[in-house]
């Protein structure tokens, strides 16, 4: 039975992404971030608790990724489309009704937030790919999807809490959108090596960019909150591209 904990927790990392993907799909886009934060906080300890208890294993590597689709890929990629409607229309509007009552050839433009879930795509190709790469056992190759997912739920967060007429301007700018869309396709799949924050050991000689960026992005969320998000995402892609672990 204890064997079946990290399956429990990999559960519970599912149910938060189903939780977001509905409040993504109604329009309450603080509380499909809280769920995806959720979620990455029960995808981190899922993988710990079975080296802990020794309960590795295909089917749970399998379902942990499964998982990952939901949380980091199809509720960021809502997310987003759900960001294009507000940039380009003004408002979110239903998807049932645009795709029940609108015809494709005359309001083809409705349907160009639907770009956003290239970020679903980009997310569930990058998991597939690290199923099968054996290079990513002790690091990444390419930007991990729960780093991506917080890049991208940082965004209705900083409007929400953070609000200023610059802000609005920049989170809902539809070239920022499409950019920052392509952006994070290309880099869950990039061929660059991204250093994990897994500790082998505590010292600080082999951790010491570990602990720096850590200690960095304790200060920065409490200086900045939520804007620190995409800056440390950033922050953490440059130290990957000049440091080797």
């Amino acid at each position: 039975m204890v064997k079946q904990l990290p399956n429990l927790i990999t559960t519970l990392n599912l149910l938060c992404g189903c939780l977001g993907a509905i409040f993504a799909v109604s329009g309450d886009l603080v509380a499909a971030a809280i769920f995806v934060f959720l979620g990455i906080f029960f995808d981190f300890f899922d993988g710990l608790a079975a080296r802990l208890l020794n309960a590795q294993s295909d089917v749970g590597r399998e379902f942990d990724s499964l998982a990952d689709v939901i949380t980091s890929g199809l509720v960021p990629g809502l997310v987003m489309v759900q960001l294009f409607q507000i940039g380009l229309f003004g408002e979110m509007r239903s998807f049932l009704d645009l795709v029940s009552n609108q015809p494709w050839k005359t309001y083809w433009m409705d349907y160009l937030p639907f770009v956003g879930l290239i970020v679903t795509v980009g997310a569930a190709y990058r998991l597939a790919k690290f199923n099968v790469d054996t290079r990513q056992t002790t690091g990444f190759i390419g930007l991990p999807t729960p780093a991506n997912a917080l890049l991208i739920l940082s965004m209705p967060l900083i409007f929400e809490f953070q609000y200023s007429p610059e802000v609005e301007n920049w989170v809902f700018n539809p070239y920022f959108l499409a950019g920052l869309t392509v952006f994070s396709a290309f880099i869950m799949n990039a061929e660059v090596p991204i250093f994990a924050l897994k500790f082998k050991s505590w010292d600080w000689a082999s951790n010491k960019v570990r602990y720096i960026f850590l200690i960095i992005a304790v200060i920065a969320l409490i200086a900045l909150k939520f804007l620190a998000i995409p800056l440390l995402i950033l922050l953490y892609i440059l130290i990957s591209l000049f440091w080797r672990d």
